[in-house]
């Protein structure tokens, strides 16, 4: 039985609900992160840094005011694998993109797409050599001593104290907040402003922290939240096809097109195709919908 299952059956205390759902977490993340050292693998990466999260969004609901002082080693630790993982999905879209482009046999996207690429990859070698060099700093004997004095000491009065099922539905009314402001900020004679699209990533942020809430403390929660991580999934997903490429157009203004050796008309076309597709995406049903945009 997972922890979820033990807990509906009442065969453990909530403490202990606590303990073995934090320490799975605890040992995926310092197995996975000890892998991820090794090769750079992208799933190890990829899972360390789940797990890492996870360790937040729990800790985040039990001791807000990061008392137990473990916060910051997880938070550390996301942000170094954090950096090597938007590098890897970043450069895996830019090549899906590429393979497209070529077998449209648009060959200035594709040289551009290349350029693109292989200047990301330089920027991964930076962040993979900071992943070696930081990370091994935070996984060591401090950590466990602390974790284990944690889970010892300072668990059970904080479970005590503390209700998932409240901070849900705080991330809950938080997130329909910023659904309103980003209705009003779409609505505006303006329409699609820079206040407006990070309007628009920060109702993402929220949906990934309420999915990640609902998955991580699923066995602490009522019966009523147990579809929040599909539901919120899904609109995540939603507004992500907007964010990854507002993402590529950020990216390659960050680089520039010198910097690239571009020409400047297909860099034009290129950008401007972007442009396009944000607009696309944004008109979609389901983010009309969402944002009260009208199609």
């Amino acid at each position: 039985m997972n922890v979820e299952e033990l807990s509906r059956t009442g065969q453990v205390s909530k403490a202990e609900q606590w303990e073995q759902a934090l320490h799975l977490l605890y040992i995926n993340f310092q197995d996975y992160s000890k892998a991820a050292l090794k090769k750079f693998d992208e799933e190890d990466i990829h899972q360390a840094r789940v797990n890492s999260r996870k360790l937040l969004t729990l800790l985040a609901i039990l001791d807000p005011s990061h008392s137990s002082g473990l916060y910051p080693y997880f938070k550390k630790a996301q942000k170094l694998l954090g950096k090597v993982r938007d590098d890897d999905v970043l450069i895996d879209s830019f090549k899906k993109r590429r393979k497209h482009s070529k077998e449209a046999e648009d060959t200035k996207s594709a040289e551009l797409l290349k350029a693109v690429i292989n200047y990301q990859k330089e920027k991964r070698k930076k962040h993979r050599q900071r992943l070696a060099d930081e990370l091994p700093k935070l996984l060591g004997k401090k950590l466990d001593e602390q974790w284990n004095t944690f889970l010892t000491a300072l668990l059970k009065p904080l479970v005590a104290k503390r209700d998932a099922n409240v901070v849900m539905r705080e991330l809950e009314v938080a997130f329909e907040q910023k659904k309103q402001s980003c209705r009003a900020l779409f609505r505006r004679p303006e329409g699609d402003s820079e206040e407006a699209y990070e309007a628009l990533h920060q109702l993402r942020i929220g949906a990934k922290e309420l999915r990640y809430t609902a998955n991580a403390a699923a066995f602490a929660l009522n019966q009523k939240f147990h579809t929040h991580e599909q539901i919120y999934s899904e609109i995540q997903g939603q507004l992500g096809q907007i964010n990854d490429k507002r993402v590529w157009l950020q990216t390659l203004n960050r680089i520039g097109r010198e910097e690239l050796d571009i020409s400047k008309k297909t860099w034009e076309v290129f950008t401007d195709t972007l442009k396009a597709e944000v607009l696309d995406a944004l008109h979609q049903e389901d983010i009309a919908n969402l944002i009260g945009k009208s199609k």
